[in-house]
């Protein structure tokens, strides 16, 4: 019995998240049913982030046992022959047999998409949240730094988080948080693409939806820079935005630290 671990990219548009769920079509059942078919054997796949439904990724990570003789730098080529076109491993290796995903320290990063045109980008509208009016992008980046450090993020967590509800700790440290102007047409005028990157070492339900909402209001002028402060103090979720749409939110890697590894 081997281990393998596996890094998987997909556009979660007409996935329900990753996460196996009964008659829905989730990264996580359509994996395990073409590793199931590949190897001839059942396979239980454990992955690293559970992306709600509509998320995208570049870079999520699983990993499952085999008895299969395919050699651990294969797997990747010989999944894709069997996956949809929405759904690609893009690299796979052996790794400790007790390896767990979830369980070794890391820093993972995502990205948020905002199109800012008064005409929406119909080419983005899949990958990314519309917004029509004018934009501060100073602004915003001034309330983005806010958040780095390590702080209690309760006010941008879901209150429905497993974690919360089951009394566990709401701090987290995020590592770094900027924006960045990637332009392009703005049709109607605006800012065109705009992407906000933030890494940290870990997320709670909604939490960089819930940044992102709460930073574009600093970016339209309903929140001045300075809120955020007072949001994280608070405590309390009603204090910050609304929850961003799904689809502008990628995960872009996990990055394990070298003595977790293999």
């Amino acid at each position: 019995m081997k281990r393998i671990r596996l890094k998987v990219a997909y556009d979660g548009t007409d996935f329900h998240g990753f996460q196996k769920l009964p008659e829905l079509r989730t990264v996580e059942g359509v994996l395990e049913d073409a590793l199931c078919e590949l190897c001839r054997e059942p396979v239980e796949l454990i992955g690293a982030s559970r992306t709600d439904s509509g998320v995208h990724s570049r870079g999520n990570v699983a990993v499952f046992d085999t008895e299969s003789s395919i050699p651990p730098d294969r797997f990747c080529y010989a999944l894709d022959q069997k996956l949809p076109p929405d759904l690609r491993v893009i690299a796979s290796e052996a790794c400790a047999p007790d390896w767990h995903p979830r369980k070794q320290k890391a820093i993972k990063t995502y990205e948020y998409s905002i199109y800012n045109g008064r005409i929406e980008d119909p080419l983005l509208r899949r990958y990314a949240w519309h917004c029509p009016y004018p934009l501060d992008t100073e602004a915003m980046r001034e309330a983005l730094l806010q958040l780095v450090g390590s702080h209690d993020f309760t006010a941008f967590s879901n209150p429905a988080s497993q974690i919360l509800q089951r009394g566990g700790s709401a701090e987290r440290t995020i590592c770094s948080a900027e924006l960045m102007e990637e332009g392009g047409p703005a049709y109607g005028g605006g800012r065109g693409l705009i992407r906000l990157r933030i890494k940290g070492d870990g997320f709670l339900y909604h939490m960089v939806r819930i940044i992102t909402g709460t930073v574009m209001e600093t970016g339209t002028g309903a929140k001045a820079p300075e809120d955020i402060k007072d949001i994280l103090n608070s405590k309390d979720r009603k204090k910050a935005g609304m929850t961003a749409p799904a689809r502008g939110l990628c995960l872009m890697s996990i990055d394990y630290a070298a003595e977790d590894g293999t």
